[in-house]
């Protein structure tokens, strides 16, 4: 006969081998709960519908006392979850999640359904449950962890992220807000920002911000510390007075410079809201998401070409250069740094704590430059927010100066150039052509330009693409979503190639093109683009997979013999099925195009 005290005694034998029973910070109850919090919610959370529900184990550490962790066990696997995990008296997985939506109302919430009398043959199901979520979603595998491995899981996890991320955005427009009330200038809001989160890593100032005389000492002492902070961080000296002059407005702001209250305030809530995300989401370009916000009404970014590339994005191009920890990342006009940080995230992840190697690539894979001084002094900060121990960010033209890497050449090239305004601006292709100059033979770019520099067929347009044919081979275009920069509020439609450097384009040869017009993500009032359905991983992974294998469909993706005066896209390629093409569908096709033609001034 089934006895459930078999399975619970299994899983109290494995959480005491890792430590849960002798660590002190950590409480774990069984069948009941002392704490007034959770036994009020476990109150309507019984299995039969009536009483108070009774987990088989409830967990508790006072290192992360947002989260709790909720097991329910079963004897036989046979009952371990149903097909709809909605038999919550039957099912452990299924009673584990009942548990967990009531506890959700004020807290974290890690379910575990075990069933099982035999070591050998016992099930493990993981649910995570964010508090006020709606539902729980399948999280990590079928093993027992330390409740720190645990922890790390969940703030790691893409739930949190995107809730920690709407968080962060919300928080941006509120900080916005308050620069604006402060008199603070849009094009200074992010070097402020970002001089403060620079200086909240030095000890010393973190300790006495807060007791200097006045604002005027305050202000003084921040941007010394941003300084003598860049120059620990190997900046070269020659740099580091072109930083000085950047961040020294603070120092004559009227109302930094003379109001210590407000500004003692903004440093604590930045190190609140701000350090507090990028303590738990490294490797992320925070700096750049808060200069998308500070000038998303001001236009300035537009008009300067500036437009900076959703991080979703510089993940995927990571993904499709098949980055690893001894990739060399190259990026020739690198804005705030999101591509180099992305980079670092996957090559820090590929060393699998290999600290030394981890040194390595951050003080000798990661370069790139900046034209503008200003976002010249955000790429530095925010690599040297993230770790870079010598920050190969250099101030000028790529077109004067390529990557100080010594004897090895780049592998990989990232880059999302300027976008053409004027006759007269540098054309989108020359800073592709001048990445892969750069590179190794067979190295690989990924770039993301409009659409429209692809579909030239005469003209300057026509001569880049020869250029870039005669020296390199074209391995794949993709098409993709038309508000993609909807948050920087530039409309500019883009595709993205995929270059082999240094290996002419054989002849013959076929080119992959994908149509990648949906990434899932929509637009919400007030927190702009986002994933807000949580889709975006499944897509990506499509993507990859089709790109890496050259699927073809004849929907999303096809093969084609390209010549430098054809069009360059999947939508020239794709065949059409009229059938289910409707009045409505023509109608938006029709206004899409007309749009198209007046942001390229030929409507």
């Amino acid at each position: 006969m089934p006895n459930e005290r078999k399975t619970e005694n299994i899983v109290r034998d494995q959480l005491k081998k890792r430590g849960f029973y002798n660590d002190p910070n950590i409480e774990v109850e069984e069948q009941q709960s002392a704490n007034p919090q959770i036994k009020k919610l476990l109150k309507q959370a019984s299995k039969q519908g009536t009483g108070v529900g009774l987990p088989e184990f409830v967990i508790r550490s006072a290192k992360y006392p947002d989260l709790i962790i909720v097991i329910e066990c079963k004897a036989s696997p046979l009952f371990h979850r149903s097909p709809k995990l909605d038999k919550y008296s039957s099912y452990a997985c299924d009673g584990a999640l009942l548990y967990a939506a009531n506890l959700s109302k004020s807290f974290d919430v890690i379910a575990i359904g075990v069933s099982g009398e035999k070591s050998a043959e016992i099930k493990i199901n993981h649910f995570l449950h964010l508090k006020g979520q709606h539902q729980a979603v399948e999280f990590l595998g079928g093993k027992f962890l330390g409740i720190d491995d645990y922890y790390a899981a969940y703030v790691q996890s893409p739930e949190k992220f995107n809730e920690d991320y709407a968080s962060l955005l919300k928080y941006s427009q509120e900080l916005n807000k308050t620069l604006h009330g402060y008199k603070v200038k849009e094009s200074q809001r992010s070097l402020l920002l970002s001089g403060i989160l620079i200086s909240l890593k030095n000890g010393a100032f973190t300790a006495g911000f807060s007791k200097h005389k006045n604002a005027t000492q305050l202000a003084s002492a921040l941007v010394q510390t941003v300084v003598d902070e860049m120059s620990e961080s190997d900046v070269p000296k020659d740099r580091i007075e072109n930083l000085r002059h950047a961040f020294s407005f603070i120092k004559t702001h009227t109302l930094l410079s003379q109001d210590k209250i407000k500004f003692v305030d903004l440093i604590r809530d930045i190190d609140k809201h701000v350090n507090g995300f990028m303590k738990t989401h490294a490797y992320f370009d925070t700096i750049g998401q808060f200069y998308i916000e500070f000038l998303r009404y001001a236009n300035n970014d537009k008009g300067l070409g500036i437009v900076l590339t959703p991080p979703h994005i510089t993940e995927l191009f990571v993904d499709l250069a098949e980055v690893n920890k001894n990739s060399v990342i190259w990026d020739n006009c690198c804005g705030t740094g999101g591509f180099l940080i992305s980079a670092m995230k996957k090559m820090i992840a590929d060393s699998e704590g290999d600290s030394e190697k981890v040194a390595q690539i951050k003080a000798n894979q990661l370069f790139g430059i900046e034209y503008q001084d200003d976002i010249y002094a955000l790429a530095v900060s925010n690599m040297i927010l993230h770790g870079d121990g010598k920050s190969n960010v250099a101030l000028g033209s790529c077109f004067d100066s390529g990557p100080t890497s010594g004897a090895v050449l780049p592998t990989v090239g990232l880059l999302n150039p300027p976008y053409t305004a004027d006759s007269d601006d540098v054309e989108e292709i020359e800073f592709i052509l001048n990445n892969l100059a750069a590179l190794q033979p067979k190295g690989r770019c990924v770039a993301i330009i409009p659409i429209s520099c692809v579909l030239a067929s005469d003209g300057p347009g026509l001569a880049l693409k020869e250029r870039l044919m005669k020296d390199h081979t074209v391995e794949a275009v993709m098409s993709m979503p038309e508000d993609l920069f909807h948050n920087s509020k530039v409309g500019v439609i883009t595709c993205t190639l995929v270059v082999t450097a240094h290996v002419p384009h054989p002849k013959n040869k076929k080119t992959w093109l994908g149509y990648w017009r949906s990434d899932g993500f929509v637009k919400l009032k007030a927190r702009g683009r986002v994933d807000a359905d949580g889709v975006w991983p499944g897509i990506r992974d499509s993507w990859l997979k089709a790109f890496q294998n050259r699927e073809v469909d004849g929907v999303t993706s096809v093969m084609a013999e390209l010549k430098p005066g054809d069009e360059w896209c999947a939508e020239a390629y794709l065949q059409t099925d009229y059938a289910a093409v409707d009045e409505a569908i023509y109608e938006q096709a029709l206004r899409q195009y007309l749009a198209f033609q007046i942001a390229e001034g030929s409507a």
